[in-house]
C-alpha cells in the first residue's frame, strides 16, 4: 500500500498525439501511465481488420506509442495500462514483447486482458437495445459485440506483477481506477471504501480524455483562452490512500488546469451525475466540488459510490450499408447560388436512379451543413463547398453519388473545382445489457527474456 499514487494520461482516443505521453513518461515521475484509446466504433473497426488478418485488430498506433514511452517507463519504474488491445489484446501483447526485444529491454512482464468479446452470447443479451429495438435484429449483421469489463482483469495482472497491461474493451474509468484499488487497497465490495471509490471514479473520469481537462477541448479564443495550445500537456493525478485527488500537469507544458476546465470535463458524457454507472461502482458526482490549490493544480472532493450494477453494457457493431460521398467547391461572386444549383441538380439526378439511397444529404459546408443555417450571418459567402452524401446497400450504388458530383465539372454550374469522392462501409452501433455472470476476464502474462 502506498500513501500517494501518481497517474498520467497518455492518450484520450486512438489517434491522439504521442509526444505529450513521451514527455510524461520521461519527466513526470509517474507510477502509472494510462492510454485510453477506444471509442464506441473502434473495436468494430478493429474486428474488421482482424477478420482480414488474425494478427491484426489492435490499435494501429500501439507500436509507435510503445516505442516512444517504453524506455522511459522502464527506467522510471512506471507501469503502463491501456485498452489499445481493442479486438485482439493477445496479438497486441506479442507486439509489445517484440518491440521491447528490439529496444533491448529485458525482464519486462506484459499482460493481455481479454474476455470482453460476447458476440457468441446473444441469447444472454437483454431483449431490447437502449433505443428500444429488438436486440436480435442486429445479430445477422453483427461484426462485434463487446461488454465493458471493469477492474478485475487488470487487478489480476497487477497482482501477477505485470509491467505493461493491454486490454480490450474495458470501461474508460476502470483503466485508472484499477491501479488506485491495487496500490491503496480499496475494496469495491466494502461499503467503508465508498467515498474513496467514488473519488477514484471521479478522478478517472477527469483523466480519461487526456488533453480535454488540461484545456484542449475547452479552448475557445477570445472567450476561454488557453496558452500554448500547440504544446498541450496531458493531465496528471495525485491520489492519496484516503481518496484525496489533485489534477495537475507538467509545469512547462501548454494548456491549463483550472476550476473551469475540470468542471467542463466532469460534466462530459454524464447523463445523471448522481448515478454514473460503471462496471465497478455507481458513482455519485452530485456533491463534487473543486478547489484551485495552486497554479495548474485543482483538488477534487465530494464524490462517493454505491455497489456495482448487476449488468454490464454491451456495444454491438453491425454492418449498416455503404456511405457514398462527393464534394466540390465554388468561389467568387454568386458562389452560394451556384453551389445550391449544383446540389439541386445532383439531388434530382440521384432521385431518378433505380436504387435506394438512405438519408441523402445535400449540404453547403459553412452555410447549412451543421445547424441548417441557424444563427448565420446573411451575407453571401465568397466561397462554399458542396457535400452530397448518402447510404446505399452496395458499394457500386454508393459510388454513383460521388460520380454525379464529379460530372458537375463540365455539366455545370460554372466554376466548380476540387472534387473529392469516396465510399466506405458504415458501421452502426447499438447498446444493450448482459448479466455480468456471463462475462469473465481472461488474463495471460508473458515475459521478455
Amino acid at each position: 500500500m502506498t500513501d500517494q499514487l501518481v497517474i498520467g494520461t497518455g492518450a484520450g482516443f486512438a489517434g491522439d498525439r504521442i509526444d505529450p505521453a513521451a514527455t510524461l513518461a520521461e519527466h513526470a515521475e509517474l507510477d502509472y501511465l494510462v492510454f485510453e484509446c477506444l471509442a464506441e466504433r473502434t473495436i468494430a473497426n478493429a474486428q474488421r481488420r482482424k477478420m482480414d488478418d488474425p494478427s491484426a485488430g489492435y490499435t494501429p498506433l500501439l507500436s509507435r506509442r510503445m516505442e516512444a514511452v517504453l524506455p522511459s517507463c522502464v527506467e522510471n519504474n512506471t507501469r503502463i495500462i491501456t485498452n489499445m488491445g481493442a479486438a485482439n489484446p493477445e496479438a497486441a501483447r506479442e507486439q509489445v514483447i517484440d518491440i521491447a526485444t528490439e529496444l533491448g529491454i529485458s525482464d519486462l512482464s506484459v499482460a493481455s486482458v481479454a474476455g470482453s468479446a460476447v458476440r457468441d452470447r446473444f441469447e444472454h443479451f437483454e431483449e431490447q437495445t437502449f433505443s428500444g429495438d429488438p436486440t436480435t435484429q442486429y445479430q445477422e449483421d453483427c461484426v462485434s459485440a463487446n461488454a465493458y469489463l471493469g477492474v478485475q482483469g487488470i487487478l489480476d495482472a497487477l497482482n501477477d506483477n505485470a509491467d505493461v497491461i493491454i486490454t480490450g474493451r474495458v470501461a474508460d474509468p476502470s483503466l485508472f481506477l484499477a491501479p488506485m484499488c491495487y496500490e491503496h487497497g480499496w475494496d469495491l465490495t466494502n461499503s467503508t471504501d465508498a467515498d474513496q471509490i467514488g473519488q477514484g471514479v471521479a478522478c478517472a473520469h477527469l483523466l480519461e480524455c487526456a488533453g480535454q481537462v488540461t484545456g484542449g477541448y475547452f479552448a475557445d479564443p477570445g472567450y476561454k483562452d488557453v496558452p500554448k495550445l500547440e504544446a498541450l500537456g496531458f493531465p496528471i493525478a495525485e491520489v492519496t490512500v484516503d481518496g484525496d485527488v489533485t489534477i495537475t500537469k507538467l509545469p512547462d507544458s501548454g494548456g491549463k488546469v483550472t476550476l473551469q476546465t475540470c468542471k467542463e470535463q466532469m460534466l462530459y458524457e454524464v447523463h445523471d451525475p448522481s448515478a454514473y454507472l460503471t462496471p465497478d461502482a455507481i458513482a455519485d458526482f452530485s456533491n463534487v466540488s473543486f478547489e484551485q490549490v495552486g497554479t495548474d493544480r485543482v483538488q477534487v472532493s465530494g464524490a462517493t459510490a454505491k455497489p456495482k450494477p448487476e449488468t454490464l453494457k454491451v456495444n454491438i457493431g453491425y454492418e449498416d450499408g455503404v456511405l457514398g460521398e462527393g464534394q466540390i467547391s465554388y468561389a467568387g461572386p454568386n458562389a452560394e447560388q451556384r453551389a445550391r444549383l449544383a446540389g439541386d441538380t445532383v439531388r434530382k439526378r440521384l432521385t431518378a436512379r433505380d436504387f435506394l439511397i438512405d438519408d441523402l444529404r445535400v449540404d453547403l459546408m459553412g452555410v447549412n451543413s451543421l445547424h441548417e443555417g441557424r444563427g448565420r450571418d446573411q451575407s453571401s459567402p465568397y466561397e462554399v463547398r458542396l457535400r452530397v452524401a448518402g447510404k446505399c446497400e452496395t458499394t457500386a450504388n454508393a459510388t454513383e453519388i460521388g460520380r454525379e458530383v464529379q460530372t458537375l465539372y463540365t455539366n455545370g454550374p460554372a466554376g466548380g473545382g476540387g472534387v473529392t469522392i469516396r465510399t466506405k462501409p458504415v458501421l452502426g452501433i447499438v447498446s444493450t445489457l448482459i448479466d455480468r455472470t456471463h462475462v469473465q476476464p481472461n488474463v495471460c502474462i508473458e515475459g521478455v527474456k
